[in-house]
């Protein structure tokens, strides 16, 4: 029986004694002699905060002269008794929570019209949180929430870390990089086969058949050299347990975990931390050396070092996603860096100082050399190294930082480049300078390239941005 359907049915339980014990004339001390009780056991009862044994309900039927069967139906006794029941279930639902509002008792003397206009005013404000859902503000701050809970992990998860070991001890992994035949052998174990096809749904990376256990994959990747990837987050939703995420919030939640675990897999925690440890104590550690010794992608070592750096190496880091138009993708901190954010607490969407690393990588002519550089902010002095990296969105750059105490332990410390942010100071970066707004104020009149996303909701459904219609299309012209 699920939660909700238990709270109603002890209400409604609760609401049938109560009228079958005042139509007998009996008060609730009286029925709570009778059954040889207390008077506040059958308050309890009769309220719905708690469910009565099968002898003690048949002994309370027996009292007000009625059966078991007629007390255990799950219709309101009557229009009033519904009304109060309602209102009651609304109490203990999460608006109320949310809004952090007192429940109330409901007296004789609470008309019909007010509990009437009550649970009117509880459905539109249900209504409202369900249409908000699937807005970007809401998007935002789920990520606010989700940033802070990982902050407080120090962005380590020891569940996912054992899943991981588990995972690759049931293939033979001994150390080193993790192949790709050895992600197929995983998945062959949880009882899936892999099959590459040139038609997937085009808002999908994977498309998983849970009927036929089969993963479905690009061709495009088939041999890319990060082609383990897809694999393990395809599998990783059916090893984790999750379900259809019910709300953005959870939907994050569990993309946060399968980010998680595909690199707990791909870059072990056994053999990582000894090869971190080593680097830090030879003074260079690099996002780069980390990336080429577990053949893995730039972004997939970042995210993995933040993973394991304050519990395991006792370091305080920053990470983060940047478009190259300056907006913050994703974005991790316990280092006590100041990054934007807008009045929700958020980070995501807002933009980067033009002056920090994640931006002035985008300049570096040379490309395929890691960029490191200082920056004095009015938080601190911060060494950050960064990347460039491509993808269908355009570029964007992948920066892992640490306070300029922490950086003697990573190769890169004795570069000269140096910059200084005063952001979140308008003066900074967000106004232009005032000779060149002089000039040009007056005649400039750019046509601005709006972004769909500004205008749109995010996609609603139980897995946002993807056409349901088309996956199941596609289910359906390739089941066996």
């Amino acid at each position: 029986m699920a939660a909700d359907d238990a709270v109603v049915d002890a209400l409604t339980l609760g609401a049938r004694i109560r009228d079958r014990r005042q139509r007998a004339g009996m008060t609730l001390s009286g029925l709570a002699e009778a059954v040889d009780r207390a008077p506040s056991q059958i308050s309890a009862i009769e309220n719905g905060k708690r469910e009565p044994r099968l002898t003690l309900l048949a002994a309370i039927a027996r009292a007000v002269g009625t059966s078991v069967e007629d007390l255990m139906r799950t219709d309101a006794p009557n229009a009033r008794a519904r009304l109060e029941i309602e209102v009651e279930r609304a109490q203990r639902g999460g608006v109320f929570t949310s809004l952090g509002l007192e429940p109330f008792r409901i007296s004789k003397g609470t008309s019909d019209e007010v509990l009437t206009a009550l649970l009117a005013l509880h459905d539109e404000i249900l209504h409202l949180h369900s249409e908000r859902a699937a807005t970007p503000e809401e998007a935002r701050r789920a990520n606010a929430v989700l940033r802070w809970e990982m902050r407080e992990a120090d962005n380590y998860l020891p569940a996912m870390e054992a899943t991981a070991g588990e995972l690759l001890d049931a293939v033979g992994h001994a150390g080193g990089p993790v192949s790709h035949q050895m992600v197929a052998d995983i998945a062959t174990r949880l009882g899936y086969t892999l099959h590459y096809v040139g038609d997937l749904p085009h808002s999908t990376r994977s498309v998983t058949d849970a009927k036929h256990r089969r993963i479905y994959l690009p061709t495009d990747g088939a041999t890319a050299r990060d082609s383990r990837s897809p694999i393990l987050q395809a599998l990783a939703g059916r090893v984790l347990g999750h379900a259809e995420p019910r709300s953005y919030a959870e939907f994050l939640r569990q993309r946060v975990e399968t980010n998680y675990l595909t690199a707990a897999v791909l870059l072990p925690q056994k053999v990582t931390v000894p090869y971190l440890r080593e680097a830090k104590q030879a003074r260079r550690i690099s996002m780069e050396e980390l990336r080429d010794h577990f053949a893995v992608s730039y972004e997939t070592a970042a995210h993995r070092f933040t993973n394991l750096a304050t519990t395991q190496l006792d370091l305080r880091v920053h990470f983060m996603k940047v478009h190259e138009s300056g907006t913050v993708i994703k974005a991790y901190e316990n280092d006590r860096v100041r990054f934007p954010s807008d009045a929700l607490g958020a980070v995501e969407g807002t933009t980067v100082c033009r002056n920090w690393t994640a931006r002035t990588v985008f300049d570096v002519a040379d490309r395929f050399s890691p960029w490191y550089q200082y920056t004095d902010t009015p938080s601190g002095t911060f060494w950050c190294t960064s990347r460039v990296e491509k993808a269908k969105e355009g570029e964007y750059s992948v920066s892992v930082g640490v306070p300029f105490e922490e950086v003697k332990w990573f190769r890169g410390r004795e570069t000269t480049h140096r910059a200084t942010s005063r952001c979140p100071d308008e003066s900074c970066c967000r106004r232009p300078p005032e000779a060149l707004a002089a000039r040009w104020s007056d005649a400039a009149w750019p046509s601005v390239r709006t972004p769909t996303s500004l205008l749109a909701a995010l996609p609603t459904g139980s897995f946002p941005g993807v056409d349901t219609t088309e996956v199941y299309e596609f289910l359906e012209s390739h089941a066996p």
